[in-house]
C-alpha cells in the first residue's frame, strides 16, 4: 500500500476581498473609492503614512494610512503610481485624522491603474486588523511548510521502499486528487493514473506538443498543463503532468516536483541495478555460447539466480538494429544503453522473463527468452508476436534508431540447447535487417533465397550476374516501359505455368504465347528450361532487393 498524507484543506493567503469582510474593517464603514482587482492574495498589510514606500515594499502588500502623504499637494498626484510600482495591490485610507475626503485626483489616478482605493468613515485599530490578517498568512506558511514536509516524507518513503514508478504516479495523484500522466520525450505515456483513461489519454502526443506548461504558482491558464521535467538537466527524459490543474497552487507545485524527483531517483537506482544484472546476464549468455557450460543443472542454477523464470520451453532471440551514425561516441554509446534498457522494459511489461546480452557495440542484443505459454481457452495474441511486437516498437521509438529486426531460433526445453541456436538466431536476425518486410520477428524459413541475396546484393559479382541475365529487357523496359518485365515476373512467379499466367494477365493464348517469344528472344534463354528459369528469378530478386 502507497502511504498517503493527510489531506489539508488548501488555504491561501487573504484576498483583498476577505480582508473588507472582517469585522474589524467593517467597523470602519469602508467606501469603495476606486474599483480594481479585489480578489488579489495580500502577502502582507503595510501601515504607513510615508510619501514614498518603494523601498519598503516587496509586492503584495496592502497598504494601510491615515493620508498624511495625501494631504501635501507636493506628494499626492504620484502617491498611487509610485504604490503600484513597488508591487502594492490596494490601499486603505482612514478619513478624519490627516484628511477628510480623498483628493479628486487620487480618485482619478486610482480609476486610471484600475488599482482599488477605499476609504475608512470611522476610525480603527490598524493593530487589530494587522493582528488578524497576518495571524492567518502565517498559519497559512505554517501550513505549506508542514504539506511540504509531509509530502517529501511521502516521497521520500517510496524512494527508499523502491517503489515501482506506477507507484510514486499513482501516490502523486492520490495527493492531488486529479489525474497524473507520465511521458517520455517522444511524448509517449510511460506511466498514469487516473479515472476515464480514454479521455485522458486520447491524441495525447498531439495535445501534449500544443498545451503551454504553468511555470509558476501565479500562472493562470485554463489551456495550459502543469508540470516538470524528469530527470536531471540537461539530461531530462520525461515529464510528470497533472492534465487538469491549470491553476497550480504551491501544494500542486509541490507534490509534482516531490513525485518527479522519486521518479528521477528511481530510474538512476533501477539503472544501476539492471546494469549490474545486464552484466552478470551477459557474462553467462557468452558462457553458453562458447560451450563453456556442459551441464543443464549448472547452466539453470545460474539462469534462475538472475531472474529467468523455469518453463517448458525457452526461445533463442537476436535484435540487431540500424542507426544514423555520429561522430559523437557518447551520443552513440547513450543511445545504445537506452536500447538495452528499451529491450529489458519492454521484455518485462509483457510479463516476461529473460537473459540479455548486448554485443558489437549494442548493434547485437541476444536474448535467451523464458517463453510464457498462452492462456488456454483465452484468446489473444502470441506471447512470441507480443513480446517482439512490445520491443520493436520501443526500439523504434528512440531517435536515431532507422531499424530493427528480430531473428527467432528453435525452441529449447533446455538452457543450454537454446543458447546454442543464437547462432542461427543472429543469421536470420542479419538477413532480416535487410529484408523489406515489417514482421515481428523472423525465422529461419522466412528468409531462404530472399534471404540469401539480401545479405549479398551489394556484392558488384552479384550486381554483375543481375545485369548480365537481365540487360537487354531492362534496356527495353527503358525504352517502352514496364510491360514485358512484368509479364517476366508474373510467369517466374506462376513457375512458368502458361494456363495461369493466361488468365493471370487476361490475355489470350495467341497474344501471351507471342510476347513470350519476344521475351525469350530479348533474353536469349529458354523459358521452357527450368534451369533458365531458375537463373531469371534469381536476377529478378537480386534487382528487386536493390
Amino acid at each position: 500500500m502507497v502511504r498517503t498524507p493527510t489531506f489539508y484543506t488548501v488555504s491561501m493567503q487573504p484576498t483583498i476581498a476577505e480582508i473588507l469582510a472582517l469585522p474589524v474593517v467593517r467597523a470602519g464603514k469602508p467606501e469603495m473609492i476606486t474599483d480594481g482587482p479585489l480578489d488579489r492574495p495580500v502577502r502582507w498589510v503595510h501601515v504607513s503614512d510615508l510619501a514614498d514606500l518603494s523601498d519598503l515594499l516587496e509586492g503584495g502588500e496592502l497598504v494601510l494610512t491615515t493620508g498624511r502623504a495625501l494631504a501635501d499637494p507636493a506628494t499626492r498626484d504620484g502617491y498611487l503610481d509610485g504604490l503600484t510600482a513597488a508591487g502594492a495591490v490596494g490601499l486603505i485610507i482612514e478619513l478624519g485624522v490627516h484628511i477628510a475626503e480623498v483628493p479628486q485626483s487620487v480618485t482619478d489616478a486610482g480609476r486610471a491603474l484600475g488599482f482599488p482605493v477605499i476609504a475608512l468613515h470611522r476610525q480603527i485599530r490598524f493593530v487589530q486588523l494587522t493582528e488578524q490578517v497576518h495571524r492567518t498568512i502565517v498559519a497559512d506558511q505554517y501550513g505549506e511548510l508542514e504539506f511540504a514536509r509531509t509530502a517529501h516524507e511521502t516521497f521520500t518513503d517510496l524512494s527508499m521502499r523502491r517503489a515501482s514508478v506506477d507507484e510514486i504516479v499513482s501516490a502523486a495523484a492520490q495527493m492531488l486528487e486529479a489525474p497524473v500522466v507520465l511521458e517520455d520525450l517522444n511524448r509517449q505515456v510511460v506511466s498514469f493514473a487516473g479515472t476515464d483513461a480514454a479521455s485522458l489519454l486520447a491524441d495525447w502526443d498531439r495535445r501534449s506538443r500544443l498545451t503551454p506548461e504553468i511555470r509558476t504558482g501565479s500562472d493562470h491558464d485554463q489551456a495550459a498543463w502543469l508540470a516538470r521535467p524528469v530527470g536531471v538537466q540537461p539530461q531530462t527524459w520525461g515529464r510528470l503532468i497533472a492534465p487538469h490543474c491549470h491553476v497550480a497552487d504551491n501544494r500542486s507545485i509541490v507534490i509534482i516536483e516531490r513525485a518527479a524527483q522519486a521518479i528521477a531517483l528511481n530510474r538512476m537506482t533501477e539503472q544501476d541495478r539492471s546494469s549490474l544484472e545486464l552484466r552478470a546476464q551477459g557474462g553467462l549468455v557468452d558462457d553458453l555460447r562458447h560451450n563453456r557450460i556442459h551441464h543443464e543443472a549448472d547452466a539453470s542454477a545460474r539462469a534462475f539466480a538472475l531472474g529467468l523464470t523455469p518453463a517448458s520451453t525457452y526461445v533463442a532471440m537476436t535484435i540487431r538494429l540500424r542507426d544514423a551514425p555520429s561522430t559523437d561516441q557518447l551520443l552513440v554509446q547513450q543511445r545504445r544503453a537506452r536500447i538495452v534498457d528499451a529491450v529489458t522494459h519492454a521484455i518485462k511489461a509483457t510479463r516476461n522473463t529473460a537473459l540479455t546480452s548486448a554485443s558489437e557495440g549494442g548493434r547485437r542484443i541476444d536474448v535467451v527468452l523464458s517463453r510464457r505459454p498462452a492462456t488456454a481457452g483465452r484468446p489473444g495474441p502470441d506471447p512470441l508476436i507480443e513480446v517482439c511486437t512490445a520491443i520493436r516498437h520501443a526500439i523504434n521509438r528512440i531517435d536515431g534508431v532507422k531499424r530493427c529486426a528480430i531473428g527467432v531460433g528453435p525452441d529449447g526445453a533446455q538452457i543450454i540447447d537454446t543458447a546454442a541456436g543464437l547462432a542461427e538466431s543472429g543469421h536470420v536476425a542479419d538477413v532480416a535487417l535487410a529484408l523489406p518486410d515489417d514482421r515481428p520477428f523472423h525465422r529461419s524459413s522466412d528468409t531462404r533465397l530472399r534471404g540469401l541475396i539480401a545479405l549479398i546484393r551489394d556484392d558488384p559479382r552479384v550486381q554483375a550476374f543481375a545485369e548480365t541475365e537481365l540487360r537487354a529487357l531492362l534496356e527495353h523496359r527503358a525504352k517502352h516501359g514496364d510491360e514485358l518485365f512484368t509479364l517476366l515476373r508474373r510467369f517466374l512467379e506462376l513457375g512458368g505455368n502458361k494456363t495461369d499466367l493466361a488468365a493471370a494477365v487476361k490475355l489470350s493464348r495467341p497474344t501471351l504465347y507471342a510476347r513470350l517469344d519476344t521475351l525469350s528472344r530479348l533474353l536469349g534463354a529458354d523459358l521452357s528450361d527450368a534451369e533458365s528459369r531458375t537463373s531469371l528469378h534469381t536476377a529478378m530478386l537480386i534487382i528487386d532487393a536493390r
